[in-house]
Order: C-alpha cells, then structure tokens, then sequence
C-alpha cells in the first residue's frame, strides 16, 4: 500500500501562533547536525597517529584550556555488532550472530583503553560515559561486566556520572536491565523509530508497543534516571495518521527524552538502503507534515524543545540545562557536561583532544591490525584552524545556548565579529525577515521559532558547506 501524500501544509506552533506557511519548505535543506566542527567529513588521512600522540602530550603538558590535563573527560565506546539488519541504518555496524566474536572484541577495545591510560596516566576523570553502536546489548552480561569493570579500572569515575547504554528492546529483558543498573548505568535510550507494524516490517525491525511498554516499567522500577526514545520520520510506508498513532503512543510512555530524527534515503551510501523501495518512502511535503505532526504533539504534552530533533521534560537535566544556559553539545549529541575532550574507543569512534579530532579504523581488520602492532588505530583527522576554533565556538554557541555575543567572542578569539562574520550576517538578514533571529550590535539570538532551525543558523557560519554539493554528504535540516 502507497503511503499518505497528503499535501496540507506544515506549521509549527511558536510564542506568535504558527508558522508562516511555505517557512518549513522554503528553509528544507541538507545541513550536519554540528557534533563537532569541523564535521567528520572534513577528516583527512594526512592526520594519523603522530599528530593524535601530539595532542595527548599538549593536554598532559596542561596546553588547551578547559582541556588540560586535570579536566574530566567523555568516553565514547562503539560496539558495532548487531544480529539483524536494520534497513535505514546508517551506522558502522556489523550483522552477525556470531556472538564469540565479542570476546575478541573486547580484547582489542582493552589495548586501545591501555595505550589511553599510558599517553594520559591512570585514572583521568569521566563524567560521561555512553555505550553506543551497533547495539551494545548484543554483548552478553558477562562480557558487559567485563567491559566495564575494565573502564572503571583504567577511569575514575566521578560522582554524577552520566553513563548511558543504548538498548535493542528486542535484546533485553527485565533480568538484563537490572544488571545494567548494577555496573552503574543510570541512563537508557531505545531505538524504536515507529510502533506501526507496517513500518517496522518494512524497514525489518520489529518490536511491539507492549514489549517497550514493559522494559519502561522495569526500568523505571529499577530506578534508572532518564530513558530517551529515538523515532525517525520519513520511514517507508509512513503516513500522517499511522504516524499520529506512534506520537500518541510515545506520549503514553513518557520518556524523559525524545530524539525526532529525519530519515536520509542514501543507498548510495549505504547499502542496507536498498532494500528499501523508493516508492514507499513518504512525499516530502508529507514528511515534513509529520515532522511538524510530531513537534505540535510533543509541546502540547509539555515537552521542552531542546534543539533540533531533542524533547524533553521539564524536569529532565538536559531542559534544565537549556534552562540555565549550561547546554553543551559533542558526538552523543545535547548534553549536561562541560565542553572538553572526548575518548573514542573502538571501530569508526572519534575521539576530540585539544583543537584536534581524530577517527578510529572503520573495519575490525584493520582497527585489530593496528593495535597488535602496538600502534594507535587513527586512520583519519583534522587539527584546527585558528578559523576553525572561531567558527566552532560561534556554532556551538548558537546550537547550544541560542545566543552569539559578539564580546565574548571578541574576547576569547582576538577579533570583531562584526567584520569577521560581515558576509556571514548579510547572509543571515534572510533568516531574520523570517522571524528565526534577531540581529544587533551586541548579540545574534536566535527567537523560539528559530529553536527549530539551528541547523540552518548554524550552518550560515560554516565555511566548508561553500564548497560545491557539499550539503548532498548530510541528512535533512528538519
């Protein structure tokens, strides 16, 4: 069956009513999601393992700032394993059932964690730790223990830690969650992406409502703090009143965090996309009504408007944060934590260290061949620009706490934003006619409404998207 195309027009609801009509359509675009910047595409091979072994001996020798030897870090672990294929997914993963390899695995993830310990020394401080892939919980409990009893020995981590595991509602059950609470996560994030049976089978991930409904119950019971559902909007065989359903539904369950994502239809990059039939994925302008389907419902439910994609409820950390003006932003996404660095640990992760970024092998050959070697698996990077660090704190200024206050930027970089950023602001007047920011002498604001269009804001201030099709390498602004 052909999905809805349905052409009513988008609106969203802001402090003045709604959305002018033609606004969503006219601003639709392919932008990054700004995790870092620059953004990974702009890695290159030229930095490899020498420049990353530099950038550790400037954070131990105290050079960076807020990233010096003694601040706390990040830690990242990817564990690319899954048992089935997801057809949209766009990640680093590998499709086994083979479950002795992640023994292996985790061999190897235990010599990169060593030669961290040995360039920075024993027992750095970790305020976040997230688990994602792949899905981790394809690692039996055992194996769970193993990995983060090794982390715990190699880290300190700090009290508050913020340690987030991401779960395959198909691979857990009441048994195995309240084991995850007991190695010490507090946070859990589900990938759900639709409840309609259609969808799920079109996109071969199949879970029920009631079988969600019954890990959320246990995990709140076992005292997990914050539970975050991930949804894609413009999956095959969507429409505007099956997805109407799943809102509802995602409203009853009421998860302290929602990430709403845009599905990109790439199967030229991604070859698990091909099997999705072009023909079933929803009409634009159908999309775009169930994205804006999606933001009415969460508002009215009492959800706060992150940025971007991210929901949450007013008495989640994150909206305090946003609150309070404390938000950050890294690979994971919004976060609570101060800006800092990043350990990445296994296949595909990044790491950030100083003004520098690096990725680790994408394959397990060649991440395996690497560290039995002894050498550090850094295939690519970037070490920034005196432009770059400029550009990445005006963006993460924007993204994060809505405002670019022409001083401090001043202050911090040794320029004036005014000449600095002059095309930049000429450039900006177009979202200023739409009501997204305001422009002054002092400061770039972003208003309510241009809360859901950061994405668009920020990449005005992003020189790399200049270069010709380079937005084709990203997913949809909203």
């Amino acid at each position: 069956m052909s999905p809805d195309h349905t052409t009513t027009a988008a609106v969203l609801p802001d402090s003045a009513g709604f959305l002018p009509p033609g606004l969503l359509s006219r601003l639709e675009s392919s932008g990054p999601r700004y995790t870092s910047y620059p953004t990974a595409d702009r890695f290159v091979e030229a930095h490899g393992p020498e420049q990353h072994m530099r950038a550790l001996a400037q954070r131990s020798a105290g050079v960076g700032g807020l990233t010096g030897s003694g601040a706390p870090l990040s830690v990242y672990v990817h564990v690319p394993f899954c048992e089935s294929l997801c057809y949209y997914c766009a990640c680093n993963k590998i499709i086994t059932k083979h479950h002795e390899r992640g023994a292996e695995y985790l061999q190897l993830l235990d010599a990169e964690i060593r030669m961290w310990t040995q360039a920075l020394g024993p027992r750095q401080g970790v305020t976040q730790l997230h688990l994602g892939g792949g899905s981790p919980t394809f690692l039996s409990d055992t194996e769970l223990t193993q990995m983060t009893e090794r982390l715990k020995a190699a880290f300190e981590w700090l009290p508050g830690i913020e340690a987030s595991i991401e779960v395959d509602p198909r691979t857990v059950n009441e048994a195995r969650l309240a084991h995850l609470k007991q190695l010490g996560f507090n946070r859990l994030s589900l990938g759900i992406q639709d409840f309609d049976e259609r969808v799920q089978q079109a996109v071969h991930r199949v879970q029920s409502y009631g079988q969600v409904e019954a890990l959320m119950k246990s995990a709140r019971e076992l005292g997990f703090q914050s539970i975050n559902l991930d949804l894609i909007c413009g999956l095959p065989l969507q429409t505007t009143t099956s997805f109407q359903r799943t809102l509802e539904q995602v409203i009853e369950l009421r998860p302290e965090r929602i990430a709403l994502y845009a599905y990109a239809h790439l199967p030229q990059r991604f070859k698990a996309q091909r099997r999705i039939h072009s023909v079933d994925i929803p009409l634009p302008e159908v999309r775009l009504q169930m994205h804006a389907q999606a933001i009415a419902a969460f508002l009215e439910a009492g959800y706060e408007h992150i940025g971007m994609d991210h929901f949450a409820l007013p008495s989640d950390a994150l909206a305090q944060a946003k609150r309070q003006g404390r938000l950050h932003r890294n690979f994971q996404g919004y976060t609570v934590q101060p800006d800092g660095d990043l350990i990445g640990l296994g296949v595909s992760a990044i790491s950030r260290v100083g003004a520098s970024y690096c990725q680790n092998a994408k394959t397990i050959e060649e991440y395996r061949d690497a560290l039995e070697q002894g050498q550090w698996p850094v295939v690519r990077g970037i070490t920034l620009s005196r432009d770059d660090l400029v550009r990445r704190a005006t963006i993460m200024a924007l993204m994060c706490q809505g405002r670019l206050d022409f001083q401090a930027l001043a202050d911090a970089h040794l320029i004036d934003p005014r000449k600095y950023f002059a095309a930049e602001l000429e450039a900006l007047q177009n979202h200023a006619e739409q009501g997204l920011v305001t422009i002054s002498d002092q400061a770039v604001e972003i208003t309510a409404l241009g809360w859901f269009f950061v994405r668009s804001i920020a990449a005005v201030f992003d020189r790399f998207l200049q270069l010709e099709g380079a937005r084709e390498k990203f997913s949809k602004i909203i």
